[in-house]
């Protein structure tokens, strides 16, 4: 990490103490490649959706694995009853393209739906000449931590919990839970 702060902002490092996630069917993980850490906490009932190819390769195995894009799900109307987002959002650079995976989020749950969201907090940005940010976790999805970090360019326009919550109110989510940690945030949204 000492080699990435000399080219990136880096974030304290949060810790996230994940637990299996409440179910009745399919989770829908929206970029769900890479370390795809819904699919290692959940397993099998996850069908995972990626818009690249390559990040599946890397994924831990079990999760039904989708190559499509968040911002156009090929779904039915709710289809789901669960939906989750593990700072996945961090790498749309648009609030437009945010909004449209909520929209589509939103489309897909059934009612009493939910959606667990867990992302960085950019309404405010650091002083820094740095133009990429590393937001540093710790995860834990069984009985060990591992350590990752997320990183990307710093958005154009602000972001944070206060501009999601916007963006799920305009689509019909609720907020039914918040936690900060850090300069992160999970949320439970539901659709009524």
């Amino acid at each position: 990490m000492e080699e990435l702060k000399k080219t990136n902002h880096v974030f304290p490092l949060v810790k996230w103490e994940l637990q299996e996630i409440d179910h009745k069917s399919w989770i829908l993980d929206i970029g769900g490649g890479g370390e795809g850490v819904i699919g290692q906490l959940m397993g099998d009932i996850v069908v995972a959706i990626d818009f690249r190819k390559d990040e599946f390769l890397e994924a831990a195995e079990g999760p039904l694995k989708i190559v499509m894009d968040a911002r156009d799900l090929k779904f039915l109307d709710e289809s789901f009853l669960t939906a989750t987002a593990f700072y996945a959002l961090m790498y749309l650079k648009e609030k437009d393209d945010q909004l449209k995976v909520f929209q589509e989020v939103a489309r897909v749950l059934k009612p009493g739906g939910k959606f667990h969201l867990w992302d960085v907090d950019l309404a405010e940005i650091p002083e820094t000449d740095k133009e990429f940010y590393i937001v540093h976790l710790q995860y834990k999805t069984g009985p060990e931590y591992k350590e990752t970090g997320y990183g990307m360019r710093w958005p154009k326009e602000l972001r944070g919990i206060s501009d999601y919550l916007k963006m799920a109110d305009s689509v019909g989510l609720m907020e039914e839970t918040s936690h900060r940690e850090g300069n992160s945030f999970y949320l439970c949204l539901r659709k009524d």
